[in-house]
């Protein structure tokens, strides 16, 4: 039997509130002065209980889409839609999504060089915006790698880099492809198969530089590799190896000591996972061949992750899953489940959702959800809007995971701070304010922000400095879910580059 954790005194112990020596609040700015974001942001419409669970619309992508769907995530108050194929060819869509029923194109841009990707990794440089995803050279089988669009300009995105991996190989959809991408500073991490994981310098994403590539010493498949501050997961893509690696120093990833393990069931017998995310505290692994539905791990220990619990769906095939607070939305194949994931070690079946085709992704954008297929779909229904809940969201985000942990001591000077939330965060309001980070003398400390779903990720500008204690305060009021709500409460915590925490 798996060993079950104590939901109530973990979660009572994620972080506790620190500050430093003097009033740093007021050298930061009010955490709710961020910008705007641009767009209308997530869907505010109330639906009926009759309307719940039956789609009300559909989302197409551009000319030439192949009706090959996957991911979709909220950025700066709009809807972010890509569509391309495995083989490539395809493009990204800005939505205004304030009715969800009825979405309106903001800005496209289609790129033979764009393959299907299964992220959206995005980051800043020098002013602008940028979209790291898939790339396959066109007419080619072994060309292919990372391309990057340039997003600032929402209505007027564009391709304008792509850079080819080491040992790339198509048609083959899993052995030696690029999966997906995490951006965190100037790094963007290319989740590349058997070929481990590409270390890319993104500072000047026009013209991407590979540094190195990760490998391991068992053969482990990369599927995705996320990363919150100075911790990396290692998901698989089919298998059921999952790593927990140290990336305080982001050139060189090292698989944390107790870190690794293989997902099970309750008994402790192997599941393979078709593909994993991380949201607040936990791992959510899509369970593959043996039926479907989530399986949850426990990774606020990154040195003993804990099997939580598991959901099982006779005729399932798990493929991606995906979290907003109390529930978890997965693409099972054959259906999309909600679950209620109130409490994580029971998920408990809400509602089963049915489209032709292939339904691999359920994306939750505020109080609907996108249900996409990759092949086999109804000519134009390749994603499909439907309402889940009666009112719009009204719940604020929740970080339930940290890194570097609290109280930590030795911490590398490289590294990075990150939070993991209980559901996907509006980038426009992540900004100095809103996450503070200051030394013991109350100085701040400066850097960029990246956001990716649930998590969000701050970069020094500069290496810390050596014994320093740091403290980190995320105030209430301030981070927004993407239908901008805010933090409803304040989490701070502190750590040391030295052997001592001040005070």
């Amino acid at each position: 039997m798996q060993l079950r954790m104590s939901i109530t005194i973990l979660l009572g112990a994620a972080c506790t509130p620190q500050g430093p020596p003097v009033a740093w609040s007021a050298a930061f700015p009010p955490p709710d002065a961020f910008e705007p974001p641009s767009g209308p942001g997530g869907p505010a419409q109330s639906y009926t209980e009759d309307e719940l669970f039956s789609a009300c619309g559909a989302i197409e992508g551009g000319p030439g889409d192949a009706e090959h769907h996957n991911l979709l995530v909220m950025y700066d108050g709009y809807l972010l839609h890509p569509w391309a194929p495995e083989d490539g060819g395809g493009g990204i869509s800005f939505l205004d999504a304030s009715d969800p029923c009825d979405p309106v194109v903001v800005g496209q841009a289609w790129s033979d060089r764009m393959r299907e990707t299964h992220t959206m990794a995005l980051g800043e440089a020098d002013g602008r915006e940028y979209l790291a995803v898939d790339y396959l050279e066109p007419d080619t089988y072994d060309v292919g790698g990372v391309g990057f669009f340039d997003v600032t300009d929402r209505t007027a995105p564009i391709w304008v880099s792509q850079l080819a991996t080491p040992n790339f190989y198509y048609p083959d959809s899993y052995l030696r492809v690029t999966f997906s991408n995490t951006w965190q500073g100037s790094i963007v991490y290319v989740s590349a198969a058997f070929n481990g994981i590409h270390i890319v310098d993104v500072s000047d994403p026009v013209a991407p530089v590979l540094l190195d590539t990760v490998t391991f010493d068992q053969p482990t498949m990369v599927g995705s590799f996320t990363v919150i501050g100075n911790l990396g997961v290692v998901g698989g893509a089919g298998t059921p190896r999952v790593v927990l690696m140290d990336v305080s120093d982001p050139l060189a990833p090292t698989p944390i000591p107790g870190g690794t393990f293989d997902t099970s069931n309750e008994e402790g017998d192997l599941q393979k996972h078709y593909f994993s995310s991380v949201s607040g505290r936990y791992g959510l692994y899509t369970r593959q061949a043996n039926g479907g539905g989530p399986i949850v791990y426990d990774l606020s220990d990154p040195t003993q992750p804990t099997w939580v619990g598991e959901a099982f769906t006779e005729g399932g095939d798990g493929a991606y899953v995906y979290r907003q607070g109390d529930r978890l939305f997965q693409g099972d194949s054959a259906f999309g489940v909600v679950w209620d994931f109130s409490d994580p070690t029971q998920p408990t079946e809400l509602a089963r959702l049915e489209v032709s085709g292939d339904l691999d992704t359920m994306s939750p954008i505020g109080n609907v959800v996108v249900v996409s297929v990759d092949s086999g779909g109804d000519p134009g229904l390749a994603s499909t809007v439907f309402p889940h809940r009666t009112e719009p969201d009204r719940q604020g985000p929740r970080g339930e995971l940290v890194s570097p942990m609290d109280g930590a001591t030795h911490q590398a000077t490289t590294s990075r701070i990150g939070v993991s939330f209980d559901e996907w965060i509006e980038r426009a309001s992540v900004f100095e304010g809103s996450m503070r980070v200051a030394d013991e003398h109350g100085v701040p400390v400066e850097g960029t922000f990246n956001v990716s779903e649930a998590i969000v990720n701050f970069t020094p500008a500069e290496p810390l400095q050596p014994d320093t204690t740091y403290f980190v305060s995320i105030p209430a009021g301030g981070i927004t879910d993407i239908s901008g709500n805010p933090t409803p409460t304040e989490l701070s915590w502190r750590f040391s580059t030295g052997s001592d925490l001040w005070p």
